[in-house]
Protein backbone atom coordinates (compact mmCIF):
# COMPACT_ATOMS: atom_id res chain seq x y z
CA UNK A 1 0.00 0.00 0.00
CA UNK A 2 2.66 2.29 0.69
CA UNK A 3 3.90 1.71 -3.08
CA UNK A 4 0.48 2.37 -3.99
CA UNK A 5 -0.12 6.02 -2.59
CA UNK A 6 3.21 6.79 -3.08
CA UNK A 7 3.05 5.76 -6.68
CA UNK A 8 -0.34 8.29 -7.08
CA UNK A 9 1.74 11.09 -5.89
CA UNK A 10 4.18 10.67 -8.40
CA UNK A 11 1.24 10.35 -11.54
CA UNK A 12 -0.40 13.17 -9.96
CA UNK A 13 3.19 15.08 -10.00
CA UNK A 14 4.10 14.10 -13.34
CA UNK A 15 0.80 14.99 -14.87
CA UNK A 16 1.28 18.91 -13.79
CA UNK A 17 -0.72 21.23 -12.95
CA UNK A 18 -4.62 20.16 -13.35
CA UNK A 19 -5.54 24.04 -14.90
CA UNK A 20 -2.97 22.61 -17.61
CA UNK A 21 -4.20 19.60 -18.54
CA UNK A 22 -6.19 19.32 -22.17
CA UNK A 23 -8.37 16.71 -20.79
CA UNK A 24 -10.07 19.34 -18.57
CA UNK A 25 -10.53 22.25 -20.61
CA UNK A 26 -13.99 22.12 -22.53
CA UNK A 27 -15.45 21.68 -18.80
CA UNK A 28 -12.97 24.69 -17.72
CA UNK A 29 -14.71 26.84 -20.51
CA UNK A 30 -17.89 25.27 -20.00
CA UNK A 31 -17.18 26.84 -16.30
CA UNK A 32 -16.11 30.08 -17.36
CA UNK A 33 -18.57 30.73 -19.83
CA UNK A 34 -21.07 30.37 -16.72
CA UNK A 35 -18.96 32.58 -14.25
CA UNK A 36 -18.65 35.37 -16.97
CA UNK A 37 -22.56 35.08 -17.42
CA UNK A 38 -23.30 35.63 -14.02
CA UNK A 39 -20.97 38.18 -13.20
CA UNK A 40 -22.55 40.07 -16.11
CA UNK A 41 -26.13 40.15 -15.67
CA UNK A 42 -24.86 41.38 -11.89
CA UNK A 43 -23.44 43.39 -13.02
CA UNK A 44 -25.20 45.14 -15.47
CA UNK A 45 -28.93 44.13 -13.27
CA UNK A 46 -27.60 44.90 -10.15
CA UNK A 47 -24.26 46.89 -9.42
CA UNK A 48 -24.28 49.33 -13.12
CA UNK A 49 -27.97 50.65 -12.13
CA UNK A 50 -26.71 50.97 -8.70
CA UNK A 51 -23.72 52.90 -9.81
CA UNK A 52 -25.59 55.17 -12.40
CA UNK A 53 -28.22 56.36 -9.78
CA UNK A 54 -25.34 56.90 -7.93
CA UNK A 55 -23.74 59.19 -10.45
CA UNK A 56 -27.12 61.17 -11.92
CA UNK A 57 -27.65 61.88 -8.31
CA UNK A 58 -24.04 63.19 -7.63
CA UNK A 59 -25.00 64.91 -11.35
CA UNK A 60 -28.23 66.10 -9.99
CA UNK A 61 -26.79 67.32 -6.84
CA UNK A 62 -23.64 69.09 -8.49
CA UNK A 63 -26.12 70.63 -11.15
CA UNK A 64 -27.93 72.17 -7.71
CA UNK A 65 -25.21 73.30 -6.00
CA UNK A 66 -23.95 75.30 -9.26
CA UNK A 67 -27.22 76.34 -9.87
CA UNK A 68 -27.69 77.60 -5.98
CA UNK A 69 -24.05 79.08 -6.27
CA UNK A 70 -25.24 80.57 -8.93
CA UNK A 71 -28.17 82.61 -7.70
CA UNK A 72 -26.04 83.08 -3.89
CA UNK A 73 -23.72 84.70 -6.41
CA UNK A 74 -26.28 87.25 -7.83
CA UNK A 75 -27.68 87.96 -5.13
CA UNK A 76 -24.21 88.72 -3.44
CA UNK A 77 -23.69 91.17 -5.93
CA UNK A 78 -27.40 92.99 -5.86
CA UNK A 79 -25.86 93.14 -2.14
CA UNK A 80 -22.57 94.73 -3.11
CA UNK A 81 -24.78 97.06 -5.33
CA UNK A 82 -27.49 98.00 -2.28
CA UNK A 83 -24.74 98.19 0.25
CA UNK A 84 -22.51 100.87 -2.68
CA UNK A 85 -25.45 102.58 -3.18
CA UNK A 86 -26.64 102.92 0.49
CA UNK A 87 -22.97 103.89 1.62
CA UNK A 88 -23.02 106.44 -1.06
CA UNK A 89 -26.44 107.98 0.03
CA UNK A 90 -24.73 108.03 3.46
CA UNK A 91 -21.56 109.91 2.09
CA UNK A 92 -24.12 112.75 0.87
CA UNK A 93 -25.84 112.54 3.80
CA UNK A 94 -23.14 113.12 6.18
CA UNK A 95 -21.28 115.73 3.43
CA UNK A 96 -25.10 117.62 3.38
CA UNK A 97 -25.25 117.54 7.22
CA UNK A 98 -21.38 118.50 7.51
CA UNK A 99 -22.19 121.83 5.28
CA UNK A 100 -25.35 122.52 7.12
CA UNK A 101 -23.96 122.28 10.24
CA UNK A 102 -20.94 124.65 8.70
CA UNK A 103 -23.42 126.80 7.52
CA UNK A 104 -25.19 126.97 11.10
CA UNK A 105 -21.73 127.31 12.79
CA UNK A 106 -20.81 130.17 10.16
CA UNK A 107 -24.33 132.16 10.73
CA UNK A 108 -23.71 131.57 14.45
CA UNK A 109 -20.20 133.23 14.16
CA UNK A 110 -21.39 135.95 11.54
CA UNK A 111 -23.95 137.10 14.25
CA UNK A 112 -22.10 137.28 17.28
CA UNK A 113 -18.77 138.82 15.57
CA UNK A 114 -21.56 141.63 14.72
CA UNK A 115 -22.71 141.36 18.17
CA UNK A 116 -19.31 141.77 19.35
CA UNK A 117 -18.33 144.25 16.88
CA UNK A 118 -21.41 146.63 18.17
CA UNK A 119 -20.00 146.32 21.26
CA UNK A 120 -16.64 147.10 20.48
CA UNK A 121 -18.07 150.17 18.44
CA UNK A 122 -20.26 151.22 21.16
CA UNK A 123 -17.50 150.79 23.74
CA UNK A 124 -15.25 152.91 21.32
CA UNK A 125 -17.51 155.49 21.23
CA UNK A 126 -17.95 155.57 24.71
CA UNK A 127 -13.84 155.61 25.53
CA UNK A 128 -13.94 158.62 22.54
CA UNK A 129 -16.63 160.51 24.85
CA UNK A 130 -14.77 159.77 27.91
CA UNK A 131 -11.49 161.04 26.14
CA UNK A 132 -13.02 163.74 24.86
CA UNK A 133 -14.86 165.01 28.43
CA UNK A 134 -10.99 164.43 29.93
CA UNK A 135 -9.20 166.30 26.88
CA UNK A 136 -11.75 168.90 27.60
CA UNK A 137 -11.56 169.14 31.43
CA UNK A 138 -7.88 168.75 30.79
CA UNK A 139 -7.73 171.98 28.38
CA UNK A 140 -10.24 173.97 30.95
CA UNK A 141 -7.60 172.77 33.62
CA UNK A 142 -4.59 174.10 31.35
CA UNK A 143 -6.55 177.29 30.92
CA UNK A 144 -6.90 177.71 34.53
CA UNK A 145 -3.63 176.98 35.34
CA UNK A 146 -2.20 179.46 32.63
CA UNK A 147 -4.37 182.46 33.35
CA UNK A 148 -3.03 181.64 37.12
CA UNK A 149 0.15 181.54 35.68
CA UNK A 150 -0.22 184.21 33.30
CA UNK A 151 -1.51 186.52 36.29
CA UNK A 152 1.48 185.11 38.71
CA UNK A 153 4.12 186.24 36.03
CA UNK A 154 2.47 189.44 34.72
CA UNK A 155 2.00 190.17 38.75
CA UNK A 156 5.93 189.37 39.33
CA UNK A 157 6.37 191.62 36.79
CA UNK A 158 5.40 194.50 38.25
CA UNK A 159 2.29 195.10 36.01
CA UNK A 160 -1.56 194.27 36.52
CA UNK A 161 -3.39 193.43 34.05
CA UNK A 162 -7.36 192.20 33.76
CA UNK A 163 -8.97 188.59 33.93
CA UNK A 164 -10.17 189.55 30.59
CA UNK A 165 -6.96 190.27 28.45
CA UNK A 166 -4.94 187.39 30.25
CA UNK A 167 -8.05 185.10 29.24
CA UNK A 168 -7.75 186.13 25.53
CA UNK A 169 -4.09 186.13 25.23
CA UNK A 170 -4.14 182.85 26.75
CA UNK A 171 -7.11 181.52 24.47
CA UNK A 172 -5.48 182.88 21.16
CA UNK A 173 -1.66 181.60 22.23
CA UNK A 174 -3.99 177.38 22.70
CA UNK A 175 -5.77 177.66 19.41
CA UNK A 176 -2.38 178.21 17.80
Amino acid sequence: MATETHGAELATAEAGMPQLDFATFPNQIFWLLVTLVVIYFVLSKIALPRISTVLAERSGTIMNDISAAEELKLKAKEAEAAYNAALAEAKSEAQRISNETRAAIQADLDTALAKADAQIAAKAAESEKAITEIRDGAMDSVKAVAKDTAKEIVAALGTTADARTITAAVTARMKG
